[in-house]
């Protein structure tokens, strides 16, 4: 049997030769926001016709992706653009991460001041006072690395989100230096979680995750729901949920009926964000799996950021919601095998996706 730094360093060759495809960057770069402990970079889209008190989607991506590469298989800023809203990518540099992955793991970038943390709050700061962004209406997600900072964000800068959508991702604070991260990534040892401190602003969070997801596995979904039941101070019991063919949510609310707290698990889906290509939103690739059920849509959706059709019956499977301008047809999704290039890939992030 080869030895553990062999194959890392197998991995790492064969993930290295695995050309990115070639996107359309719509994205320009943000400058000029402080401060940026951190040391990130900035990108925007802002739609031509944004208007003063427009929401605000702050996107995170995950290992081994660029802002430019989320948001092109997302789709978020071609949903921006039917529905008027801004969005914002942080970007990991090389310098801080070789891997590009957010330092979720790292104590000096999760605290709200001084890292990684700051930075992002600083950056949705500038672009909320330069495009006079409603600051009720901000919004943030992101996948794996990103997911597991989504949850820091909203832990750490509560009162800057109205909600948050955790794809992939890992509670807060739940490991502290890389080999607690790997261990927790596989659902090794205790998934015990840091205790957010109480805050007057709870956002809102949706935890999305695949049930065959071997790189983050599926019990930190488990926690990342627990950990904001425990916020919210909600019954570990679900109040509402339906089904799809290969997806379930589930929803803890308030004594008003609002979802504070959801659980999208979609049937046989691995590491990645659920995308639906055929809804005009995002396109399929590494980490972006075509499961004909789109987040990105369903998560607007959620926080209101979508003109939608009647919803259907609790049995069916969800309404594609309806942006400006398109037409998206209804459909029924149906599970889709997860390749042999994709489980590759995911054995090298788990591997090395989080070694500096």
């Amino acid at each position: 049997m080869p030895a553990l730094s062999d194959t890392i360093q197998q991995l790492q060759r064969m993930r290295a030769t695995q050309a990115k495809p070639a996107v359309a960057d719509r994205l320009h770069d943000v400058t000029g926001f402080a401060p940026d402990p951190g040391n990130l970079r900035a990108r925007v889209y802002i739609p031509v016709d944004l208007k003063p008190g427009a929401a605000l989607v702050v996107a995170l991506h995950g290992c081994t992706q660029d802002a430019a590469g989320y948001d092109h298989g997302t789709g978020w800023s071609t949903l921006a653009d039917a529905q008027g809203f801004a969005v914002l990518f942080p970007e990991q540099r090389r310098a801080n991460n070789a891997n590009l992955c957010f330092n979720w793991f790292e104590a000096a970038d999760i605290a709200r001041t001084g890292g990684e943390a700051e930075s992002i709050a600083a950056m949705i700061d500038h672009v909320v006072a330069t495009h006079a962004i409603d600051p009720a209406r901000i919004f943030i997600t992101g996948l794996s690395a990103g997911g597991a900072m989504t949850a820091v964000m909203l832990a750490t800068w509560p009162e800057r989100f109205a909600a948050g959508a955790i794809i992939g991702g890992l509670p807060y604070g739940t490991a502290i230096g890389v080999r607690a991260a790997l261990e927790r990534m596989r659902g090794q040892k205790a998934l015990d979680a840091l205790a957010i401190a109480p805050a007057p602003a709870k956002p809102r969070v949706a935890v999305w995750h695949g049930t065959a997801d071997l790189t983050v596995v599926i019990a930190n979904s488990d926690a990342l729901v627990d950990q904001w039941r425990r916020v919210h101070a909600l019954p570990a019991e679900s109040r509402q949920g339906r089904n799809g063919t290969n997806w379930s949510q589930r929803a803890w609310c308030d004594a008003q009926g609002q979802a504070l707290v959801e659980e999208w698990r979609i049937t046989g889906m691995g590491h990645g964000v659920p995308i639906d290509p055929a809804s005009g939103i995002g396109h399929a690739g590494p980490f972006m799996l075509d499961v004909g059920l789109s987040s990105t849509l369903e998560i607007a959706r959620g926080w209101g950021l979508v003109d939608t059709v009647e919803q259907p019956a609790a049995a069916e499977p969800a309404a594609k919601p309806t942006p400006r301008g398109a037409k998206l047809e209804r459909l029924t999704p149906e599970p889709r095998p997860i390749g042999t290039v994709q489980a590759t890939i995911e054995k090298a992030l788990r591997a090395a996706g989080l070694m500096r």
